[in-house]
């Protein structure tokens, strides 16, 4: 095949291309760009808004915790604090209580191992 004769089928091809290009576009160039800077104008207002109601939200977030989180902690602190100070016959009370629990668990445990195994 010749230099020339792969070159001028090139050259016609890409006319074509060109060609086809120009009639399937939907818009102008100037119509195009402008479509572009409307859409991105709309996506930086989008943008925008969505920045407004994060901070919002942030806003939203922290008074909800100083407003309810931080009274809950401080009355947290205050049960354990009375718990701590209470009178010595009923901590030991629930302590036994405890003990009592975490045995009847232990022995239960034993009992289910027990089972198993037969």
């Amino acid at each position: 095949m010749k230099t020339s004769t792969f070159f001028a089928g090139l050259a016609v091809g890409s006319v074509a291309a060109a060609v086809t290009v120009l009639y399937s576009t939907p818009q102008s160039g100037s119509e195009m760009r402008s479509s572009v800077a409307t859409a991105s104008a709309d996506m930086m207002a989008k943008l925008k808004d969505v920045k407004g109601r994060v901070n919002e939200l942030k806003d939203s977030v922290s008074d909800f915790a100083s407003e309810n989180v931080q009274p809950a902690i401080e009355g947290v602190k205050d049960s354990v604090g009375g718990w701590r100070t209470a009178d010595p016959g009923s901590r030991n009370r629930l302590e036994s209580e405890i003990h009592e629990i975490q045995s009847a668990i232990e022995e239960l445990e034993r009992s289910v191992a027990a089972q198993q195994n037969n």
